[in-house]
């Protein structure tokens, strides 16, 4: 906090000498022996040494102190970064020069190390106020990290703007105009070509409909019951409620469903109520209700997400308190106490849940001002990086005690799948800066390769399991994604290793639609096998099922956007055709039991996350690139689109 600006007195207005003259007790003015002359130059003496400790008090550079005995707690705003984080307070008082090192920060030339902070930047604007708002001189952010720090509450400082001037805060005008193209491109997307026009005006109708009929009978619940017509609210975030209206807004916003955002944004500012108490999914709650409120906020520049989600962040931290800094996977949000959840082995944390933190939570940071929540997932890598992998592999479970792998069970499915999506998503998100990122995710690649990618007898690639050593030749639906991340992170330099990994993700991605094309439904089984005959089909009747997932669909969209090969169109348009056909109900979308049997049994569930990522990626699929482009946008592992940190060459903060 040193160095800040001075702050006025209350109500702007000068000292009054008067008030420090009242009079002692037990001294008179009369036995005091001084002439009124020697009174009247007594006086002037202390007026002049009142004004010049008051000045002190707002002029000298090392002041806080002062004024913190002096000003009132309304003015000088408190220390604190959330339940159970007091330890990182202190410590990011006493560590200022780590502090610039985890934030990436550097000097302009010639400011003596208190050079102005660069923050979300990427290609300026050509417009006179944009060249206007870089700062000369300064050099590529080298780090991954962002922002100036000030360790207070980060939902004070987002509404205490009066006590901040507006080069010390995140602008969203200014980041607007540092994106390479508009957020909803030239013409929201729309495609030049009538049939994809209309196809995309069909995945909107479905938006709609599922949309509709979630407000008219499950308002305010996580999730809508379609055939019972009635809300859901589960466990997952404990006791908050209205999971798919978190989720859903980005979604509304960029299809144009304008009055649905509306009515979405109303409830979020009158009845989000953050401070509830249940066994809440640290993992859950941060990519639904944190990355929803916080694309939310990038794509509208509305006040109210930035303020709810920053209230959320400081909610998650207590979980990072445990010997490691490994988070816990329960957290209640009211208490701040956390635990593991029951299943896990030993207490253990979950690799895909403590792995998909880093995007959200480097986002936080740059909107608080604040780098504590980027020091605990930089904490998570460190640890990640220190502990002997088998094999090169990273198993599922992790002790947050002793820092100890707990099975060696390696999923590239579940348990395990967004770990790695983040490695490469945070590569990416940093405008290609965070080395340490990329590495971990080549060697990471490397070893599924060398380990758990296969090749069936019917020429299906395929990522199967690793049990200790043993392979288990199934792939799950959420395995699925992996053909679009592989898709995107396969910019490596050399032209070669490019179109490996760009052929790998096509034959994954050609795998999943398989699993697809074989089932009587055309929709894919939860998980499939390839052994005793088996090739991408489910022999389990307990893997049969499909719950509105959106990982085939994607990495379509991902594969499209990078090789415009129209298969991937028609390939989703095919899934669109399916979902209409069977799980498409009278009051909304429901999963199906079994993939395989055109007697189709509902499970009663429209999910949340099919708002959130089956749609919207169908509607990308359908729209132009320039619709939220990937040289600008990150998607989370549930579809929330995040900015890239646009670190070389336009700068947010003066």
């Amino acid at each position: 906090e040193e160095g800040g600006d001075a702050l006025p007195l209350a109500g702007g207005s000068a000292p009054k000498v008067s008030m420090v003259f009242r009079k002692l007790p037990g001294v008179s003015a009369s036995g005091m022996g001084l002439r009124l002359s020697q009174k009247f130059v007594f006086l002037l003496f202390l007026s002049g040494l009142v004004t010049l400790c008051f000045g002190a008090l707002f002029f000298l550079p090392d002041s806080v102190r002062l004024k913190r005995i002096f000003l009132s707690k309304t003015e000088i705003q408190p220390v604190t970064v959330g339940s159970g984080s007091e330890n990182d307070v202190r410590e990011h008082v006493k560590r200022p020069k780590e502090q610039e090192h985890l934030r990436g920060m550097t000097p302009a030339k010639g400011d003596g190390g208190g050079g102005k902070a660069k923050g979300l930047s990427r290609k300026p604007s050509v417009s006179h106020e944009a060249t206007e708002e870089r700062l000369p001189g300064g050099r590529a952010q080298e780090e991954p990290g962002l922002s100036r720090s000030k360790p207070e509450s980060a939902s004070e400082r987002a509404t205490s703007s009066d006590h901040r001037s507006d080069s010390d805060t995140f602008s969203f005008h200014r980041f607007k105009r540092c994106l390479a193209k508009a957020p909803l491109g030239r013409d929201g997307g729309k495609p030049s070509d009538p049939q994809t026009h209309e196809r995309r005006e069909k995945v909107k109708e479905m938006m709609k409909f599922a949309w509709d009929n979630y407000k008219h009978f499950a308002w305010g619940k996580n999730e809508l019951r379609p055939l019972t017509r009635n809300g859901h609210i589960g466990n997952m975030f404990g006791e908050c409620q209205g999971a798919s209206i978190i989720d859903s807004l980005d979604t509304l916003y960029i299809m144009g469903l304008m009055e649905e955002y509306n009515d979405a944004k109303e409830w979020v500012q009158t009845s989000l109520d953050l401070n509830s108490n249940g066994e809440a999914s640290l993992f859950e709650v941060n990519i639904r209700y944190v990355g929803g409120l916080l694309s939310a906020y990038y794509l509208t520049g509305e006040e109210l997400f930035k303020t709810k989600v920053l209230e959320l962040g400081e909610k998650l931290l207590p979980a990072f308190n445990t010997p490691t800094g490994i988070p816990r996977g329960v957290i209640n949000l009211g208490s701040g106490t956390s635990w593991s959840w029951g299943w896990a082995s030993a207490g253990s944390s979950i690799l895909a849940e403590f792995g998909t933190l880093h995007l959200e939570f480097v986002h936080l940071s740059e909107l608080s001002n604040n780098p504590i929540y980027t020091e605990k997932v930089m904490n998570i890598r460190k640890l990640l990086n220190k502990i002997e992998k088998p094999h090169g592999l990273y198993p599922n479970f992790l002790s947050p005690v002793s820092g100890n792998w707990v099975q060696h069970h390696v999923s590239i499915g579940g348990l395990g799948d967004s770990f790695y999506e983040y490695l490469i998503k945070s590569y990416l998100m940093s405008d290609k800066t965070d080395e340490d990122a990329k590495n971990m995710y080549y060697s990471a690649l490397e070893a599924i390769e060398a380990n758990l990618v296969q090749k069936s007898p019917g020429g299906l690639t395929y990522m199967a399991e690793w049990r200790g050593g043993i392979l288990d030749h199934k792939m799950g639906h959420l395995a699925c994604f992996s053909g679009g991340m592989i898709g995107i992170g396969a910019d490596d330099g050399a032209q070669e290793k490019r179109q490996h990994y760009l052929d790998l993700a096509a034959e994954i991605t050609h795998t999943c639609h398989e699993s697809y094309t074989r089932s009587a439904t055309k929709l894919g089984p939860e998980a499939f096998r390839f052994d005793g005959g088996a090739e991408a089909t489910a022999t389990r009747l307990s893997d049969r099922y499909y719950i509105l997932r959106p990982e085939v669909i994607e990495s379509y969209m991902y594969m499209w956007r990078l090789t415009h090969d129209p298969k991937y169109r028609e390939w989703g348009w095919e899934a669109v055709e399916a979902l209409e056909q069977h799980c498409r109900v009278e009051s909304g979308f429901s999963g199906i039991r079994d993939v395989y049997t055109m007697t189709v049994s509902h499970d009663n569930m429209q999910q949340s996350f099919f708002l959130s990522e089956t749609l919207k990626y169908l509607y990308l699929l359908f729209s132009d690139d320039d619709l939220l482009s990937l040289e600008d946008w990150v998607f989370n592992t549930e579809a929330h689109p995040l900015p890239i940190v646009l670190v070389r060459s336009c700068l947010i903060r003066l």
